[in-house]
């Protein structure tokens, strides 16, 4: 099922879908804010997964999907754990312990991890024009970082947290390429959120004893979350990731901070700074650099002619 090699047209839907996903992505930091505030990350984390699985769960229902291939198992597992579990649940807690601009540039690090991990396990190699526009899009990230950032000190377990985040991130979507070979987008994506919702149970007690005190706004951002950036946003990302590499679609989320600071200035009304526009462009100047596609070799001028 894996069509990473098909031609330009699949990487167009390709480039569809991940658009998609870094909307939703985006969008969700604007939720986050208003959850964060009255569940903890554990109990967020939950809310959000437990929300994706019901509405994931209904359309396998709907549209007859069957069980997953055994061969397929060992990456959803793998990434049910790592991204959706663990991730969610670090992150979370790291954004407590730093400021979001740090988050964020560390965070940043996870495109990073996909690319050489995708380029040592998953064979992909390390183009050159990849490579390059990671470079610049992390760079943007930064910049995007130091323009948020509020110059407070960060702890040293929120910053471990963040680091976790984006390892755990890195490592998950390349557990998620082999069994999109075996399985289709629907089926890796809802069985690994099954998978993380499974990962954080313990946090049960937490959001039982939140959701009733909570106020509505801010459980209507956790089911938001819940079928927007994570039930809609992680299919359309596992479509994407099953008709190109996995070092591509980690380099085009280097657009998500981008995007976000548009978010944040037309709903937040948070007007962004010189800098910050700056950081942004130039995380979208590396994401377009990345995405791009080598020159043609020119035809060999010693091949033979017939008259």
């Amino acid at each position: 099922m894996d069509q990473s090699a098909a031609g330009p047209g699949p990487d167009r839907r390709a480039l569809a879908a991940a658009s998609v996903t870094v909307a939703l992505w985006a969008s969700a930091f604007v939720s986050i804010r208003s959850a964060a505030a009255h569940y903890d990350p554990g109990a967020l984390a939950l809310g959000r997964l437990l929300t994706a699985s019901v509405a994931l769960g209904a359309v396998l229902l709907v549209k007859r999907v069957p069980f997953p291939p055994r061969q397929a198992w060992p990456g959803i597992l793998a990434s049910g754990v790592l991204w959706f579990g663990l991730y969610m649940v670090a992150l979370n807690w790291g954004e407590q312990g730093v400021d979001a601009g740090t988050a964020a540039m560390i965070v940043n690090i996870g495109p990073i991890v996909i690319a050489l991990l995708g380029g040592w396990l998953l064979k992909e190699g390390f183009p050159p024009m990849l490579m390059a526009g990671m470079a610049v899009s992390f760079a943007g990230a930064v910049v995007v970082g130091l323009s948020t950032s509020k110059g407070g000190s960060s702890s040293l377990a929120g910053v471990l947290l963040c680091l976790l985040a984006a390892l755990t991130y890195g490592a998950g979507v390349v557990s998620q390429k082999p069994a999109l070979r075996h399985a289709s987008p629907i089926q890796v994506t809802t069985y690994g959120c099954f998978v993380g919702t499974a990962v954080t149970l313990p946090f049960a007690w937490q959001l039982v004893s939140q959701l009733p005190q909570a106020p509505l706004s801010a459980t209507l951002n956790m089911v938001y979350l819940g079928l927007f950036p994570t039930a809609l946003a992680f299919t359309t990302w596992t479509y994407a990731l099953s008709r190109t590499t996995a070092g591509k679609m980690g380099a085009t989320t280097y657009a998500v901070p981008a995007v976000v600071v548009l978010f944040a200035w037309i709903v937040l009304d948070e007007i962004p700074g010189a800098l910050t526009l700056l950081g942004g462009a130039i995380c979208l100047a590396g994401v377009a650099v990345s995405r791009r596609r080598p020159a043609a070799k020119p035809a060999d001028a010693s091949v033979s002619r017939k008259a």
